[in-house]
């Protein structure tokens, strides 16, 4: 069988929370505003950026989240400049993206970063060949809205029951419900593994091996 795997980014490949609460911080600063708790600020990885603003800030209008948004978006692109970004790929998740590659699985991935910053994260690692579809929160509506997972599949001629998404979030397993596809949580991002089983996971690795079975077995 074909086989297709689909990875969120941001707390499932790589590890960046860090330069995220960081360059949030900066724009709820730049504008005036208390940030939010790093804690809270880790809830909202993996949404669009003016969704994550207006959850970070419930109470503010369209207009104060794009503003907020964008503040991020010159904070973030700022410390990639500076040479500050660091956001390391998980122990062992390069073995096992090449394994997979290695042995037929089309990789693809589907996330809430710009088209910038995913290419520039993925280039960073040396990674990007492994990838046949790269889906971002550039041209898709935010997570958990099934719209990249759907795309993924038209661009690379697999079908929903073929295809596993992976990821860190409930946004992640919501959106591959959504798009009904299989959905397998990660143990080592954003959100417990509670909240993943509940949102629909299949299951959730608790590390790379973990994971590279349960994919094994989807």
């Amino acid at each position: 069988m074909r086989r297709l795997a689909i990875f969120d980014c941001d707390g499932t490949l790589v590890d960046g929370q860090a330069n995220v609460c960081v360059a949030m911080e900066e724009a709820f600063e730049a504008t005036g505003r208390t940030p939010p708790s790093r804690p809270l600020i880790r809830r909202a990885v993996g949404l669009s950026l003016p969704q994550a603003m207006a959850m970070l800030l419930p109470d503010s209008t369209a207009e104060e989240q794009d503003v907020l948004a964008e503040r991020y978006r010159l904070a973030f692109r700022s410390h990639r400049d500076a040479g500050k970004v660091y956001e390391p790929l998980f122990e062992g998740m390069e073995d096992l993206l090449r394994h997979l590659h290695g042995t037929g699985w089309t990789l693809a991935v589907a996330t809430g970063k710009s088209d910038r910053g995913l290419y520039h994260c993925l280039a960073e690692h040396g990674i990007t060949d492994l990838f046949a579809s790269l889906q971002t929160a550039d041209r898709h509506p935010s997570k958990p809205h099934p719209a990249m997972i759907e795309q993924v599949l038209r661009e690379t001629g697999h079908t929903a029951e073929e295809a596993v998404m992976i990821g860190d979030t409930t946004f992640d397993i919501i959106m591959g419900e959504s798009a009904k596809v299989r959905t397998i949580g990660v143990d080592w991002g954003y959100h417990g593994a509670d909240e993943l089983i509940a949102s629909g996971a299949v299951g959730v690795a608790r590390d790379i091996g973990e994971l590279r079975r349960m994919l094994e077995e989807a």
